[in-house]
């Protein structure tokens, strides 16, 4: 299975997961300019920007460490940029990371701050 069908498989089973956990999902795969957001959900009054990171093992590390500080700053830029162009700026926000590994799925909610 090449990269890009893990990823894929990955996020369609972060989405399931997310709306087990109660999140309203908004948008999926919101491309601008800056890079992309895999997906914007709300949970409460928060908009969540999530990452999603698959991997089949740990062989190569644990997916959470690809978020690393370029990738975070990437996220928030498009995060930056999806609220203002919704109108949303000023809404509390959270930036999280749906790793998997496997079979098994971790959610890490407030992985990183803006």
């Amino acid at each position: 299975m090449n990269t890009h069908v893990v990823g894929v498989k990955g996020e369609k089973l972060a989405l399931e997961y997310l709306k087990k956990q109660k999140y309203k999902i908004v948008e999926q795969n919101f491309r601008c300019s800056f890079g992309e957001l895999d997906i914007v959900a709300t949970d409460g009054n928060y908009i969540v920007f999530v990452e999603v990171k698959s991997r089949k093992n740990d062989a190569f590390g644990l997916p959470r460490q690809a978020v690393d500080w370029r990738k975070q700053k990437v996220i928030v830029r498009c995060a930056k940029y999806w609220l203002s162009s919704n109108k949303k700026t000023g809404t509390p926000c959270r930036f999280e990371v749906v790793e998997i590994l496997g079979d098994q799925i971790t959610l890490l909610k407030d992985a990183f701050r803006a």
